[in-house]
C-alpha cells in the first residue's frame, strides 16, 4: 500500500505560482490537486487527454468550452480531450479541484491566452 497526504506532496514546478500539487503521477494516469485562492486563476488550456473534475472544497467557475458554470464542492465536471478549460475563483474562499488525467497525457498542454 502507498499512501500520500497533500500536505507532504510538494508543488509542482511550472505551476505559474498556483498551488497545483501531483498526488498521484504513474505511467497510466495522473491525479492533481488545485488550490485557487480568491481572486486565483488558472490559464486557459487545452490538454491532449479527457479530464475530470471533482469539486472538494469551495465554489467556482468553471469554463469548458463555451459553457461558464459556477460549482459547488462533490460535483464532477467533464472536460473532453482538445477542449479550452480553465477555472476562476471569484469567491473570498479557497478552491480545491481534484483534476483526474486518464490516460496520462503523452503531449503537452496547450496554452490558449
Amino acid at each position: 500500500m502507498i499512501i500520500r497526504t497533500l500536505s507532504d506532496t510538494p508543488v509542482m514546478e511550472g505551476s505559474g505560482g498556483l498551488d497545483a500539487r501531483n498526488l498521484y503521477n504513474t505511467d497510466d494516469a495522473v491525479i492533481t490537486i488545485l488550490k485557487l485562492s480568491p481572486g486565483e486563476s488558472l490559464r486557459k488550456h487545452i490538454t491532449p487527454v479527457d479530464v475530470a473534475f471533482f469539486v472538494l472544497k469551495g465554489k467556482g467557475i468553471v469554463l469548458v468550452g463555451d459553457e461558464k458554470q459556477e460549482v459547488e464542492p462533490h460535483t464532477l465536471i467533464e472536460s473532453p480531450k482538445g477542449i479550452a478549460h480553465c477555472w476562476y475563483n471569484e469567491s473570498s474562499d479557497d478552491l480545491l479541484v481534484m483534476i483526474i488525467k486518464a490516460p496520462k497525457p503523452q503531449s503537452k498542454t496547450i496554452f490558449v491566452d
